[in-house]
């Protein structure tokens, strides 16, 4: 709850501000923003709803990988709030930012893939398959753009997992070339699509449901606004 609060808002936010402030059609313009203007669009809000939300999206990765561990090297946070005081006070406020620059490289390529994706396949639907924009639209656009997004973000999940999964004092230091040399080493290319299937399984209908519901909320509020 605390990441999709503070990482999802952000982008999905800033994301349709932009669109608001420099998509706007007017008459001396084309009716839609380009593909390479959404990208940009998406990119921005993605990297900032990165940065936003990484503290909370430390603390999903450790709580989720907290019952793997030992029972002597287990962290036991209570609830998220508990896990944000607990690192500061263990680990000092940079752990809060602990694999911020691949967890916001991950956020760009997953708000590119996602967001700009989906506008592209909604207009391609409507405009060469002759789709309405009705649920059936929404459905097809969100679908491609769940496997776009799960295929370009792949590599970039299976660092930043193991970045942010790590304790101070077994993942402090190590440089994210290092990393990625290691992993090379040892798992070859094979570990940049490790996992593609169960994240698809995640991330196909999270943005299936995460579009169905947007398209719903802003004919909602463009009906309550007048607009």
């Amino acid at each position: 709850m605390l990441r999709q609060i503070t990482y999802s808002t952000t982008r999905f936010g800033i994301y349709e501000e932009l669109k608001s402030r420099f998509a706007t059609p007017s008459p001396n313009s084309s009716s839609s923003p380009s593909v390479f203007t959404l990208l940009a669009m998406s990119c921005t809000s993605g990297f900032i709803g990165g940065i936003v939300g990484n503290p909370a999206d430390v603390l999903n990765v450790r709580m989720q990988s907290d019952a793997a561990l030992p029972p002597a090297q287990r962290r036991n946070y209570r609830h998220a709030f508990h896990g944000l005081i607990e690192m500061t006070r263990t680990e000092g406020f940079s752990s809060l930012f602990r694999g911020v620059w691949p967890n916001s490289t991950r956020a760009v390529l997953m708000t590119a893939s996602q967001l700009a994706s989906y506008d592209t396949f909604k207009k391609l639907c409507m405009e060469k398959a002759g789709m309405g924009d009705n649920l059936g639209t929404h459905f097809t656009a969100s679908f491609m753009a769940g496997f776009v997004a799960t295929t370009v973000c792949s590599p970039v999940d299976v660092i930043k997992t193991r970045v942010m999964s790590a304790s101070h004092a077994d993942g402090h230091g190590q440089s994210i070339v290092g990393l990625l040399r290691d992993i090379c080493r040892k798992e070859g290319l094979a570990w940049t699509f490790r996992g593609w299937v169960p994240s698809f399984i995640r991330l196909g209908p999270h943005t299936i449901a995460t579009f169905l519901f947007l398209e719903e909320h802003k004919k909602l509020y463009r009906r309550l606004k007048g607009i």
